[in-house]
């Protein structure tokens, strides 16, 4: 015979991954925040650009900021200035590529 599933316990676990989930994705937000270094943005400057790039429909300029962040994310920031921190490569101090080796659900 079947052992009756716990549906409440699998929901609840879900629930707690799901915000692990998201508090991971806020950390991974910050970091490329001031990988980036758009943390030294007045915050108001920073949110009316990133609302300008949520509002925009203009597919070329999406596709080269879509180009710009791949080349970001392969070292070479292509405006000549190179990392801006302390030399490391921008995608390890992103930190946003790799699933959490603590987390078995996550791949």
């Amino acid at each position: 015979m079947r052992k009756p599933r716990d549906y409440d316990a699998e929901l609840k676990a879900l629930d707690e991954k799901a915000k692990r989930l998201q508090a991971r994705k806020m950390q991974q937000f910050g970091e490329l925040v001031a990988a980036t270094g758009a943390d030294g943005l007045p915050i108001e400057q920073l949110a009316g650009a990133l609302l300008s790039a949520v509002d925009s429909n203009d597919a070329t300029a999406k596709e080269g900021w879509r180009k710009r962040g791949a080349a970001f994310f392969q070292g070479s920031r292509g405006d000549g200035e190179g990392n801006r921190r302390n030399g490391r490569g921008a995608a390890a101090r992103a930190g946003g590529a790799q699933p959490d080796a603590t987390d078995p659900g996550a791949a």
